[in-house]
């Protein structure tokens, strides 16, 4: 009878926790046998997860229970340490035959996050043909296309009818990283057409594969920014993109995979430059707490050290503003915080359209005209809410006598200025900072916070001295 092992996510995250749970006993009752058919029954990632929950002894005893298809597919999906931690313990027959199943790329994967002496005995056990490839990418500059792709691609010859390319297909796929897209190339490996595999299916068996090929394709070079190649990917809906050198040879493809691991890469990477902290590849609770330290310290020192201009805007103006009214100085903080919220809104949304290409330097002015209608609106419902709330509830039903209607009405305007330029300057830094070359994501929110602090105190300051000095 045929048995239904369809499983829900919820389903299979129940199965994971059930075995996380159970796994430390399981091993030290030395039910191996049961060990061995519940993990092989989980994904690879799944997989890699229940060993995360092991200790150093216990890690390798369990990954040699593995079936020989889910161990190298797990070994790819655990982390550095547990990684090297097993790479240590194998022994070289055993270190061939995990690393014989990975596709190249992986393999590099890991070789950029091992140490030296463990490099070398990885590398000793590669083939010739497998080391010449490694070698190869290691060789491309960091963050390009050359360092992420993989040279297990299918290549096909555009006079090969569709029936001679399905025996070449069946002969080969089982060390392609994917078949779903087939590339056409001459003699000298040149890129000519790209055919998908639901082309190939469809089309007469004896038609030749030059004839319905795609000739207009899209493609990158070695050099490319990996960024570059995630957003050509996700622009043009590609699950895999060609990679050619400069005499358009192909030398590799970018599958899916690769593309998303770089999207999250990215993405994390422009979150800790947005939180003012130096970018790392180690997850949280892997890092040290003085990796931490020394990730957070700089950034903290620079905004520390700009800070201070701050600072002397208040002494300047604190002997004029006291002699004014000493209720003046319990609105800054509310100043200095809306500005900042409403600069760091409209920062982080231009950083993100940078980072998708939805716009560029040139629509500068399109931005700032945009920018300047929405801050008028939102600056004059908060300067009228803030009025309100300074009579209505401070001083109403409070009691606080020193906010009269010209203080109220002072700090109102105030706000409605700030606002207004801390949506300029928000929209206009990381325009500013792309032009000139600079990562848009490090000025997102540690720099605009000191900014429209700085400029939000000159405005508040400026307009009380003027108006009641």
């Amino acid at each position: 009878m045929y048995e239904n092992n369809v499983e829900t996510v919820e389903i299979i995250e129940k199965k994971v926790e059930r075995i996380v749970d159970n796994i430390d006993e399981l091993v030290a009752q030395k039910k191996f046998g049961e060990i061995k058919k519940q993990i092989n029954d989980l994904e690879p990632f799944d997989i890699a997860e229940v060993l995360e929950e092991l200790n150093s002894a216990e890690l390798p005893i369990v990954f040699r229970l593995l079936s020989k298809d889910n161990a190298a597919d797990t070994f790819v999906e655990m982390s550095s340490d547990n990684q090297e931690t097993l790479i240590n313990a194998f022994s070289d027959a055993e270190l061939k035959a995990v690393f014989d199943d990975m596709f190249v790329d992986d393999t590099v994967d890991v070789i950029e996050e091992m140490p030296a002496s463990v490099v070398k005995r990885i590398i000793n056990q590669a083939d010739l043909e497998t080391r010449q490839r490694i070698n190869e990418i290691l060789q491309y500059p960091e963050d390009s296309a050359g360092t992420i792709m993989t040279v297990e691609y299918v290549s096909l010859k555009k006079e090969w009818t569709v029936e001679q390319c399905f025996e070449y297909i069946r002969k080969i796929a089982v060390d392609k990283e994917t078949i779903y897209t087939s590339y056409v190339t001459d003699a000298q490996r040149r890129l000519e057409g790209v055919i998908s595999a639901k082309e190939l299916l469809i089309a007469d068996p004896k038609t030749t594969v030059g004839s319905i090929m795609t000739t207009d394709f899209i493609c990158v070079t070695t050099d490319t920014d990996k960024e570059k190649v995630a957003t050509t990917a996700s622009d043009y809906d590609l699950s895999s993109i060609p990679v050619v050198d400069k005499e358009n040879r192909i030398v590799g493809i970018i599958t899916i995979d690769d593309i998303i691991d770089v999207i999250n890469e990215e993405a994390t990477e422009d979150f800790a430059k947005m939180a003012a902290v130096l970018p790392t590849d180690q997850p949280y609770l892997e890092q040290s707490v003085w990796s931490i330290v020394k990730s957070r310290l700089p950034w903290l020192l620079l905004l520390m050290v700009s800070a201070t201009f701050t600072g002397l805007i208040i002494n300047t103006f604190e002997h004029q503003l006291s002699l004014i009214s000493t209720v003046l100085f319990g609105c800054v903080p509310m100043l200095m915080g809306t500005g900042g919220n409403a600069g760091s809104q409209v920062c982080v949304t231009i950083t993100r359209a940078l980072a998708l290409e939805e716009v560029e330097f040139g629509d500068i002015l399109t931005i700032i005209w945009k920018e300047l209608r929405v801050s008028i609106l939102l600056a004059l419902v908060l300067a009228v809410s803030c009025f309100a709330k300074l009579q209505l509830i401070d001083r109403l039903l409070f009691g606080y006598d020193g906010y009269t209607f010209a203080v109220s009405a002072i700090v109102s305007l105030a706000l409605f200025i700030t606002i207004i330029l801390a949506k300029l300057v928000g929209c206009t830094l990381p325009l500013l900072a792309k032009k000139c070359r600079l990562d848009p994501a490090v000025v997102a929110n540690p720099f605009i916070t000191t900014v429209v602090d700085a400029l939000s105190l000159l405005t508040y300051c400026g307009v009380a001295v003027a108006l009641l000095g």
